[in-house]
């Protein structure tokens, strides 16, 4: 497995994350979750990305079982502050001190270990100031309950402030083809100060898989998002026609591209990677070895340049809890 440095300050781990988002309480998708992160242990994958908030906690017990004896062998980063009701609908943020502190005690106990290695809040709570929640961070840091600071969708001028409280090791942002817009002035700033940057849906919910087609099913939660509506999913359909063409010429699949491009956008790019089954470990592994010729990559560069999809990535609701 090849590794990346997380951040200035931060270990070596491997140069993709596991994540696991998808979660369920029944036994054999329980059984079918333990043995996908255990069969990614094995081939390398020492990253596992989580939130406490996933499944209401259910995904760290998950985790819990599936580094059982294995802790030394996994870096485990976990995203909090964001607040469910009974049926795991977002209903708001929560970065206060006090809240953060809290929340990583039930973390550590659901997850059964006496430190989590990356800890971040899940976003920028606009009613704490960020030096408040990274300074509860900090606590826990020299408290031996953390080893690393990480923050998520935070904005160029958010890294800076936390980065001033303390080293930032590692910001989670949503990074494809797909989505740019962090090329503009988070991703430099990131650079700057040597923190390394976590893409997440690196196939933009799927679009990028080339799988999606017209039409979505009506119980498809995506119709919500404006990229996948009306005369915006079609024009953005016909984009992906080019990424699968060229699937088809180098002999593998659309979504293998779309990974492999934001693999190869940096020595301080580890993206994450949902696999829900084990076989998907291996497909996923086998992305990360695919060249580009420059042509390729400029015309993935050019098809794919900021601003190239039409609609936003979220809907307006909730546009206001992400990066700008």
């Amino acid at each position: 497995m090849k590794t990346k440095k997380l951040g200035i300050n931060g270990p070596e781990v491997s140069s993709i994350a596991i994540g696991s988002r998808a979660v369920s309480e029944m036994e054999g998708a329980k059984q079918q979750t333990i043995k996908t992160l255990q069969t990614a242990i094995d081939l390398g994958v020492n990253f596992i990305n989580t939130a406490d908030f996933y499944g209401m906690g259910l995904n760290e017990l998950h985790i819990s079982e599936a580094i059982k004896g294995r802790r030394d062998q996994v870096f485990l980063s976990v995203k909090t502050g964001s607040l469910r009701d009974p049926n795991g609908r977002f209903i708001g943020l929560d970065c206060r001190p006090e809240s953060i502190k809290n929340f990583c005690s039930y973390s550590l106990t659901r997850l059964g270990v006496d430190v989590i290695d990356l800890y971040q809040p899940a976003r920028v709570d606009p009613n704490v100031p960020i030096e408040e929640t990274v300074g509860a961070i900090k606590d826990l840091i020299q408290e031996g309950k953390v080893r690393y600071l990480g923050l998520s969708e935070a904005n160029a001028d958010q890294l800076k402030r936390a980065y001033a409280v303390h080293p930032v090791s590692a910001l989670e942002i949503e990074y494809s083809l797909a989505t740019r817009f962090i090329e503009n002035e988070i991703m430099p700033t990131a650079r700057q100060l040597g923190v390394s940057i976590v893409p997440y849906s690196v196939l933009s919910y799927g679009l990028l898989s080339g799988n999606t087609t017209l039409p979505l099913a009506d119980n498809d939660y995506r119709r919500i998002f404006p990229r996948f509506q009306g005369e915006n999913f079609e024009y953005n359909l016909k984009l992906i026609e080019i990424l699968k063409n060229l699937a088809e010429q180098k002999g593998t699949s659309a979504g293998s591209l779309a990974l492999a491009w934001v693999y190869q956008q940096g020595e301080d790019i580890i993206p994450i990677v949902g696999m829900s089954r084990p076989e998907r470990v291996e497909d996923n592994l086998k992305a990360l070895d695919i060249e580009f010729t420059v042509d390729e990559m400029n015309l993935l560069n050019e098809t794919f340049k900021i601003g190239a999809l039409k609609g936003d990535r979220y809907p307006a609701m909730v546009q206001k809890w992400a990066a700008s």
